[in-house]
């Protein structure tokens, strides 16, 4: 069965504490902070875990460049410790110019590469009260060797999600992570003609099962007593997430070539309306729930069938905050239990 969470993107610390607080009492099952240019995911988690008792708390995504192992490995100790156990830690690159530009990246090459070296540093980090750490690799250098005693970690194995979208930064996660973090725009056909396999290939390649890694979604998801509105807003981040042209190959291997050539021609012009007019109503079906609270019960469940665990996320894009919050609420109220 499914497990189902939410997905805070957008808002201030008060305001993701407060729908994790709303997401608990209404018996979701957990819910992730993302992280942007003025948004932390480690401090959103540590308020989310503070404020809650029973829900699990998670990074969706924390940006994996920009701190050194030894600081990631203590915020995820420190935030696992704080939930007493309900953390994951969700980690990905983000783009080769976010690297670079965003965190001072001086190697932005190879980042599934990156990150295949960086997790199992994170993991013998966290047992660094059994041993010291010497470790020498292409992008991280660590020489730890304690001078006093150091306490274990509430959790030993701290699970870790990673995210990816082309089939080699997918595979990251079948050789090294306990999960995939799925792209919103991701549908049925590129997770059966690319990303289960690129997992398999992963896994393999490390003598893992394919059924070790948990598959995570996240759906964009728009509430309205206006079908149409709910779906506008829906279309409009889709095509917020379409327009960088490094989502093409993507785009073009399900089947949405045509869609994405208008919806970039369309960012370029800066041209919104015909960015969200651009994206089909096939597109917006396989990529997202929308509409009334009823239509939206309906499009989830099967839209969540595909995951392990399935994240309800409202878009953003366009929208006002006061829209953001009440689409939330929303959520939470159609979704409860």
């Amino acid at each position: 069965m499914t497990t189902r969470g939410i997905t805070v993107l957008a808002g201030g610390l008060k305001d993701t504490r407060d729908i994790t607080v709303r997401a608990e009492q209404a018996g979701f099952d957990a819910a992730w902070s993302g992280e942007f240019l003025n948004r932390s995911a480690v401090v959103s988690v540590a308020a989310m875990a503070a404020a809650t008792s029973r829900i699990g708390v998670g990074s969706a995504i924390a940006y994996a460049v920009g701190r050194s192992p030894l600081v990631l490995a203590n915020d995820a100790r420190f935030l696992d410790e704080l939930s007493e156990g309900r953390f994951t830690l969700g980690l990905g690159t983000g783009t080769r110019g976010m690297m670079v530009g965003w965190h001072g990246v001086t190697d932005p090459d190879g980042p599934a590469t990156r990150m295949e070296e960086l997790i199992p540093l994170l993991r013998r980090l966290w047992h660094l009260h059994e041993e010291p750490v010497q470790h020498e690799g292409r992008f991280y250098s660590c020489n730890i060797t304690p001078t006093a005693d150091i306490e274990p970690p509430f959790r030993p194995d701290i699970p870790i999600y990673t995210a990816g979208v082309n089939a080699r930064m997918i595979e990251v996660a079948g050789r090294v992570s306990n999960g995939l973090i799925c792209h919103p725009t991701i549908t049925d056909t590129y997770l059966d003609e690319v990303a289960r396999p690129a997992i398999e290939q992963g896994a393999t390649k490390t003598g893992r099962s394919a059924s070790d890694v948990a598959l995570k979604g996240v759906i964009i998801t728009a509430i309205a007593d206006n079908a149409e509105q709910a779906r506008r807003e829906a279309a409009a981040q889709i095509a917020f997430y379409v327009a960088p042209k490094a989502y093409t190959p993507v785009m073009e291997a399900s089947g949405f070539g045509a869609e994405t050539e208008a919806i970039q021609s369309a960012f370029r012009a800066k041209d919104h309306d015909a960015m969200v007019a651009a994206v089909s109503d096939r597109m917006l079906d396989e990529m997202a729930a929308a509409g009334t609270p009823d239509d939206v019960r309906d499009q989830v469940a099967r839209l969540e069938k595909r995951y392990d665990h399935a994240a309800l996320y409202s878009p953003s894009f366009t929208l006002s905050p006061e829209r953001v919050d009440e689409n939330t609420t929303a959520i939470i109220e159609t979704f409860a239990r």
